[in-house]
């Protein structure tokens, strides 16, 4: 049995089989792969586009998906995580989705369970699914020749998860990943390459990458206010003008402080592109872990 828990659980094949999936899952039609299938979802964190692609994406291959209310869930009475999913798997559903703010959470998990788990991210540690739709994404602008390519990684890159998967991931590709911060936000590594603001970096890279300010996940208070903050690190159209490059956001977008209005209408900015290759991606991640 196959678990997702972070990006190196797939091999480079095995995620360019995934892409392969994926593409033909993008007319979106429904088919019945799944069906008779029941995944659960049990997310311990808000999420919009995470828990509703996972659900649209197994909905179209056919298969039910049953979203357990945490806020009423028996770990409210006291019981542990771990006596929870052992109960949820006693009633045999055919994967389990999950989200929590605790890092390693998910993996720890596997041992009580005969079906996939699938890391829907975890604290600051992982969020598997994310980096590989960013990476299809990456995969399918460039027809496929991500070798060489240079990517900036911008925002709270010491806080998101998907900046974590991401400079896992995106190498093994053969993509130079670069992270652009202020020092509050920078990344406690000395493996990539760090800049101090987007203008250092911008004219040689491929793909930029912009984050929201995770404030929810630290109590520095650093800049006086978030504009402060957007000066040197939002995406404007001066730079997409000054550089031919690909603009990718995980969401949500902090309009005029991760990327300015007029940006995100701007043919190169994917970020809708990227939730409807969510959908599809993590299509074919049910399709594989649960056929297996």
């Amino acid at each position: 049995m196959q678990h997702l828990i972070r990006t190196s659980d797939f091999t480079k094949e095995e995620i360019l089989d995934i892409f392969n999936d994926a593409r033909g899952f993008l007319d979106f039609k429904p088919c019945d792969i799944l069906k008779g299938k029941i995944i659960v979802t049990l997310f311990f964190e808000n999420s919009t586009r995470t828990r509703s692609s996972f659900e649209i994406a197994a909905k179209r291959l056919g298969a039910e998906v049953v979203n357990l209310d945490v806020g009423t869930s028996s770990t409210k009475k006291g019981e542990t995580m771990y006596d929870t999913v052992a109960n949820i798997n006693a009633m045999k559903p055919d994967a389990i989705i999950i989200r929590h703010s605790e890092c390693g959470l998910p993996e720890s998990l596997i041992g009580y369970v005969d079906c996939p788990i699938i890391n829907a991210g975890d604290g600051r540690h992982s969020h598997p699914t994310q980096a590989l739709l960013d990476l299809f994404t990456i995969y399918e602008y460039f027809g496929g020749k991500t070798e060489g390519k240079k990517i900036a990684i911008v925002g709270d890159v010491r806080n998101s998860r998907v900046a974590g998967s991401n400079r896992r991931l995106l190498p093994r590709f053969g993509i130079d990943v670069n992270l652009v911060a202020p020092d509050c936000f920078k990344y406690e590594g000395n493996e990539f390459k760090q800049f101090s603001t987007i203008d250092e970096v911008i004219d040689d890279m491929d793909i930029v990458m912009s984050l929201r300010s995770q404030l929810e996940r630290h109590n520095i208070t650093y800049f006086e206010s978030l504009q402060e903050y957007a000066r040197d690190f939002c995406i404007t159209s001066d730079l997409m003008d000054r550089k031919e490059f690909l603009l990718l956001h995980p969401g949500p977008v902090n309009r005029n402080i991760d990327i300015t209005d007029d940006v995100l209408k701007h043919p190169r900015c994917k970020v809708l592109e990227q939730v409807t290759n969510g959908v599809a991606i993590r299509a074919a991640i049910l399709k594989k872990l649960i056929l297996r």
